[in-house]
C-alpha cells in the first residue's frame, strides 16, 4: 500500500479572509459613520441658527412694538393731566395702547412734580389680592396728587366696561417715579423712546423693561413696561434636545430668562445685595455649568456651533447676539449634548453593526465548516494538551492526520505526556515523605528504576569534612544499609574525580569496582570484563553538593533520554533531601531551645526543682494509654503525628510563663520576706524599745525615783517585749492557720510607738522615693507605729499589669488593685501561708504569661494550639479553674491529660524545699477528691490507675519510701 502523501497544515488556513472581511467593514463603517457626525452636527448648527433668528424677530417684535406704542403716546395722545379727573379722561387712549401691545403691562406717567400715574391690566387673581380689589376687577389705576406737601396714592378698579368697582387710599406712600430709571433716562432723550435696562418693578414685584419718552410740550414721562414672562414665552417655545439648555442674557451677563432640559423656563430669583437694592442674578451664579463653560469660550463666527465639554460629555453651544431697538443687544445661549443630536447615529451604528455581525458570522460559520475536517486532529491534540496541563496522564487516543506537522506532534505529545508523568509521579513520591531516612530510600529506589541499574549506592556529603558517606545501597532489588564507607573529596577515588556538576560515565573492571565500590561488588560480575557506572551529583538549588548516587548498569550502552531524566530527578531528590536535612536539624534546634527554656525554669528555683522536666514524660505516657485504648470512652481516641509533635512541645513549655515571675516570690518563705526577710527591722524596733526603757529607767532614777519600783517596770515591760516580739516572729513563720485573736494582737503590738529621728527618704532608691512622697515628710524626730502599713508600701500596678473583661486572650481573673502590698500588718495578717493576695496572683500569673508568650510565637499551622493546650492545665471541669474558667466542653483529652500529669507530679515530687513528697496512697487520695470535685477527668483518672502510668513514673522518679501498696478499685 503506498504511503500517504503529507502535505503542508498551512493550505488549509482561510482565515486571512475573515480578517480582510473584518478590517475592510471596520475602516469603511469608521469614515462612513464620522462623515454623518459631521452632517448631524451641522445640521444642528443650522437649526441653532433658525432658533436664534426666530428668537431675534419674536423679541425684536415684541420691542419695536412698544418703542412706537411708546412714542406714539408721547407724541400724538393727551395723557398728561393735572388732575385724576384729567387724567381718568385719557384712561380709553391708554387701554387702546395696552391692548395694542400684547406683551405689555403697564402704561406709567411721571411728572416733574413727583406725581404718578399708572395703568395696569389685571390679569390673575393673585394681582386682584395684591392691590385689593373685587374679583370682576379688569383694569387697576394708582395715582397720587400732591396735596399740602404730600402725595397719598389712590387705587381705582375698573370692570371691563370701565366702570369704576372700587377706590382706596395708601396713605404711606413713599413712590417717587423720578427716583426710577425709565424716568431718569427720558429726560436725556426726548427725540425717541429709550428702552431700561431690566430692573425689579415696584408694585407688581416683577422684573422687566420699560420704554419710556418725554411727552411733547410737557413736563411728564410716559412709559410701557414688558415682563420678562413674555421673553419666557418666546423661549418655551424653543426646543432642540430633551436636555437642551438655552439663555437669555444681557451685557452684564444678567439673565433675563432660561430653560435647563425639559422643565419649563424661568427667570432665577432676583438678588437682594446688602444695601437692600435688588436685581437680577448673573450667569456666573447659577448652577449651570454647561452654559458656564459656553460662556467662557471666545466669539465664534456666526452661524457656528462650538464644542464644550461639561458634565462628564461633548456638548454642541452656540451663541447669538439680538438687537434690542433702542437699547443694548442681548445675547440668546443654546447648548445640547452631543448623545441626543447623534442619537439618530448612534441607532443607525446599532442596526449597522447587527447587519455587520450577522454577515460577520455566516462568514464564520462558512470558513470554520470547509476547515473543520482539517483541523479536527489539531483539535484533539489541543484537548490532550488540556489535559496534560490539568495533569490528567490517562492513555489518550490515538491521533491520524495526513497533516505532517500534525502527525509529528501527536508523536511527540505522546512522549512528553509518558516523561512528564513519570517525572511528576517520582517527584510527588519523593516531595511526600516527611521522614529522612525513607527518603533516602525513596530516592536511591526511583534512580535505580529509571536506569535499569543492577546496583547503586547513595552517598551524603559532609561540607564541614569535606567527604562522602555511604548510607544506602540497592542490591537484587532490595535496599539495605550500606556498609561504612567514607571518601575524602580530595582522594583521587573515582567517585571524588567523576561527581562534577553533571553526570558521567565510567567503564572499568570488576576487579576495579570490587577497589572503588566494593559494597556493589557481587561474586558474578568478577567474569564481566566491563561494567558501567553512572555517576550522578545531588545539587541543590543553590549548586550546592548534597551527597551523589553511583549506579551499576549492564551493557554498553545507557539510553541518553533515560540518563536526563534520572538527572532531573536528582535535581529534585537533591532539594527534597536538603529540605528534609534542615527540617529535621530545625526540629532538633527547636527541641534544644525547648528543652534549654524548661531545665532553666527548673534551675531558677529549687521550690520547681524538676517538674517541667517530668511533667512531659508523664503526660505523653497518658496520652499514649489513651490512644492504646481498644474499647470504652478513649477507643476512637487516636494522635496523628504532628499532635504527638504539638502535645510533646506543649507539655515542655506548659509553665514557660514562670520565667517571669520573681524568684523572691517563688521562695517567700515567711510573711515579711521579700529580696531579704523583714523581720529583722521588726527586730530592731524591738531592741530599741528595749534601750528605750533601759534609758527611762535610768534617768527616772537619776530623777529620784525608786529603784525598786523602776526596776520591776523596767523587768516587766521588757518581758512583755519579748513575749511580743516571740508572736510577731512565729506569726511571720506562716506555719499554721492564723486565727482573727492573733490578727488582732498583731494590730494591738503594731501600735506602739519607737522614735525615730534620722530621715527615711536618703540613701534609699529613686522608685522608694517617689512612693513615700505621696505624704509629707514630718519634722524629726518622729514617733511611729511599731508595725504598719505606710502609703509607700503599696506599689501601684501599671496598665499593661491590668487584665481588662473582654480582653482578646479570654482571660477571666480577679486582678488585685496594686502589683504588691508591702504593709508590715498586712503580710502578718495573712490567714494561711506566707503570700498575700497580691504575692497568689503573682504566682498564679505564669500561667497568663505562658499563653502571651506562646502566641507571640509564629508556630506553624499544625502547631496553633499549643498556647492552648499549655495554658489550660490548671482549668478545672466545674469552670472555676485559671485563667480563662474554661467549662468542661472546652477542654479537649489533651488539656486534661496535662492537668492530671501537673498535680501527679506536684504532688509527688520530693525536690522543693518547702514540701516532702507525698505516697501514692495520699497523692491519689487527694485526685480522688478533685475528681469528686470536678477538678479533673473521671475518665482519664481511671485510665491512669488501670494502665499503670502512674506506678511506671513513680519507679522511675520516686523514693522508694513513697511507693506503697494500693488498691485501684479504692479509687476509681
Amino acid at each position: 500500500m503506498p504511503r500517504s502523501r503529507k502535505v503542508s497544515f498551512q493550505i488549509y488556513l482561510s482565515y486571512t479572509l475573515l480578517g480582510l472581511l473584518f478590517c475592510f467593514s471596520a475602516v469603511f463603517g469608521t469614515i462612513y459613520f464620522q462623515r454623518l457626525e459631521q452632517v448631524i452636527l451641522l445640521q444642528a448648527q443650522a437649526n441653532y441658527e433658525l432658533i436664534g433668528q426666530f428668537a431675534a424677530v419674536k423679541l425684536e417684535t415684541v420691542y419695536n412694538e412698544t418703542m412706537e406704542q411708546t412714542e406714539l403716546l408721547a407724541q400724538a395722545m393727551p395723557v398728561a393731566g393735572k388732575t385724576l379727573d384729567e387724567r381718568l379722561q385719557n384712561l380709553p387712549y391708554m387701554i387702546k395702547a395696552l391692548e395694542n401691545t400684547k406683551n405689555s403691562s403697564s402704561i406709567q406717567v411721571g411728572y416733574a412734580n413727583g406725581e404718578y400715574f399708572r395703568l395696569q391690566k389685571i390679569q390673575s387673581d393673585q394681582e386682584r389680592q395684591s392691590f385689593k380689589v373685587p374679583d370682576d376687577a379688569v383694569w387697576l389705576v394708582q395715582n397720587t396728587t400732591e396735596q399740602d406737601g404730600v402725595r397719598p396714592m389712590q387705587v381705582l378698579s375698573f370692570n371691563a366696561q370701565l366702570q369704576r368697582l372700587s377706590r382706596h387710599f395708601i396713605s404711606a406712600n413713599d413712590y417717587d417715579p423720578r427716583q426710577r430709571p425709565w424716568y431718569q433716562q427720558a429726560q436725556y432723550q426726548s427725540e425717541h423712546a429709550v428702552v431700561t435696562d431690566p430692573y425689579y418693578f415696584h408694585f407688581d414685584k416683577n422684573i422687566g423693561v420699560s420704554y419710556s419718552q418725554k411727552i411733547r410740550n410737557s413736563d411728564a414721562v410716559v412709559a410701557i413696561a414688558i415682563k420678562l414672562t413674555s421673553v419666557l414665552a418666546i423661549l418655551e417655545q424653543q426646543q432642540v434636545t430633551a436636555s437642551s439648555r438655552l439663555a437669555l442674557i444681557d451685557q452684564k451677563n444678567q439673565v433675563l430668562a432660561m430653560k435647563i432640559a425639559s422643565r419649563s423656563s424661568f427667570i432665577p430669583d432676583i438678588i437682594v445685595a446688602a444695601d437692600g437694592s435688588k436685581h437680577l442674578p448673573r450667569l456666573e451664579d447659577q448652577n449651570t455649568p454647561v452654559l458656564h463653560a459656553l460662556l467662557a469660550l471666545p466669539e465664534q463666527e456666526k452661524g457656528h456651533s462650538q464644542l464644550i465639554r461639561a458634565l462628564d460629555e461633548n456638548w454642541s453651544g452656540y451663541r447669538r447676539q439680538i438687537a434690542v431697538p433702542g437699547g443694548s443687544p442681548l445675547t440668546l445661549m443654546i447648548a445640547s449634548p452631543h448623545r441626543e443630536l447623534l442619537a439618530q447615529v448612534l441607532e443607525l451604528k446599532k442596526h449597522s453593526l447587527f447587519i455587520f455581525l450577522v454577515c460577520l458570522l455566516v462568514a464564520i460559520a462558512a470558513t470554520l465548516f470547509l476547515s473543520r475536517r482539517v483541523s479536527r486532529p489539531l483539535r484533539k491534540l489541543a484537548y490532550e494538551a488540556d489535559r496534560i496541563a490539568r495533569f490528567d496522564f490517562e492513555a489518550p487516543p490515538k491521533v491520524e492526520s495526513h497533516i505532517k506537522e500534525i502527525a509529528e506532534l501527536s508523536h511527540a505529545m505522546a512522549g512528553m505526556r509518558a516523561t512528564i508523568n513519570s517525572f511528576l509521579s517520582i517527584a510527588g513520591n519523593l516531595s511526600s515523605e516527611s521522614h529522612f531516612d525513607s527518603l533516602l530510600a525513596r530516592v536511591l529506589t526511583e534512580l535505580s528504576s529509571i536506569c535499569h541499574a543492577d546496583a547503586g549506592i547513595l552517598y551524603l556529603f559532609d561540607s564541614e569534612q569535606k567527604s562522602f558517606h555511604a548510607t544506602l545501597r540497592y542490591l537484587h532489588q532490595t535496599i539495605e544499609p550500606c556498609p561504612e564507607q567514607v571518601i575524602a573529596a580530595s582522594d583521587r577515588h573515582l567517585l571524588s574525580t567523576s561527581c562534577d556538576p553533571s553526570s558521567s560515565i565510567t567503564m572499568l573492571s570488576g576487579e576495579a569496582l570490587q577497589q572503588t565500590f566494593p559494597a556493589m561488588y557481587t561474586e558474578d560480575m568478577a567474569a564481566r570484563e566491563q561494567l558501567y557506572l553512572l555517576t550522578i551529583p545531588l545539587l541543590d538549588k543553590s549548586r550546592q553538593l548534597v551527597g551523589a548516587i553511583v549506579l551499576l548498569m549492564e551493557g554498553n550502552h545507557i539510553d541518553s533520554g533515560r540518563q536526563a531524566m534520572a538527572v532531573a530527578i536528582s535535581g529534585a531528590a537533591a532539594i527534597a533531601i536538603e529540605n528534609q536535612r534542615l527540617v529535621l536539624e530545625q526540629k532538633n534546634l527547636l527541641e534544644a531551645f525547648i528543652q534549654l527554656l524548661a531545665m532553666a525554669i527548673d534551675a531558677k528555683s529549687p521550690y520547681t526543682g524538676g517538674h517541667c522536666q517530668r511533667v512531659p514524660d508523664l503526660t505523653k505516657n497518658l496520652a499514649k494509654a489513651a490512644c492504646d485504648e481498644q474499647e470504652g470512652n478513649f477507643a476512637d481516641f487516636t494522635m496523628s503525628e504532628a499532635e504527638w509533635e504539638e502535645l510533646h512541645i506543649a507539655a515542655w513549655l506548659h509553665d514557660c510563663g514562670k520565667v517571669t515571675t520573681p524568684e523572691y516570690v517563688f521562695d517567700k518563705a515567711t510573711k515579711l520576706e521579700t529580696l531579704y526577710d523583714r523581720i529583722h527591722e521588726i527586730r530592731m524596733r524591738f531592741e530599741v524599745l528595749k534601750r528605750d526603757a533601759e534609758i527611762d529607767y535610768w534617768q527616772q532614777l537619776h530623777a529620784g525615783g525608786d529603784a525598786t519600783q523602776l526596776a520591776t517596770q523596767r523587768d516587766q515591760l521588757l518581758a512583755t517585749l519579748d513575749e511580743e516580739f516571740q508572736l510577731i516572729a512565729d506569726c511571720n513563720l506562716g506555719g499554721e492557720f492564723l486565727s482573727a485573736e492573733k490578727i488582732a494582737r498583731i494590730h494591738e503590738i503594731g501600735k506602739r510607738r519607737w522614735t525615730r529621728s534620722l530621715s527615711d527618704r536618703i540613701g534609699i532608691s529613686h522608685n522608694e522615693l517617689l512612693r513615700k512622697q505621696t505624704t509629707p515628710e514630718p519634722t524629726l524626730p518622729v514617733q511611729e507605729y511599731l508595725l504598719d502599713d505606710k502609703p509607700e508600701h503599696l506599689i501601684a500596678r501599671e496598665a499593661q499589669d491590668k487584665i481588662a473583661p473582654g480582653n482578646p486572650h479570654r482571660f477571666k481573673v480577679d486582678v488585685p488593685e496594686y502589683l504588691y502590698n508591702r504593709g508590715e500588718l498586712y503580710n502578718l495578717s495573712v490567714a494561711r501561708g506566707t503570700l498575700s493576695a497580691e504575692e497568689r496572683y503573682k504566682i498564679n500569673e505564669h500561667m497568663i504569661q505562658t499563653i502571651r508568650l506562646l502566641e507571640q510565637l509564629p508556630l506553624p499551622r499544625h502547631l496553633r494550639q499549643v498556647p492552648h493546650i499549655a495554658g489550660s492545665h490548671h482549668e478545672k471541669l466545674n469552670g472555676t479553674g485559671y485563667p480563662r474558667r474554661l467549662s468542661a466542653e472546652e477542654m479537649g483529652v489533651k488539656e486534661r491529660i496535662m492537668a492530671i500529669a501537673d498535680v501527679f507530679e506536684a504532688l509527688t515530687a520530693s525536690d522543693r524545699p518547702y514540701k516532702t513528697g507525698k505516697t501514692l496512697s495520699e497523692s491519689l487520695n487527694i485526685m480522688r477528691f478533685m475528681v469528686k470535685d470536678r477538678h479533673l477527668d473521671g475518665d482519664l483518672f481511671a485510665l491512669f490507675l488501670r494502665s499503670g502510668v502512674y506506678l511506671d513514673y513513680a519507679r522511675r522518679y520516686l523514693k522508694p519510701e513513697q511507693i506503697d501498696t494500693i488498691q485501684i478499685a479504692d479509687y476509681l
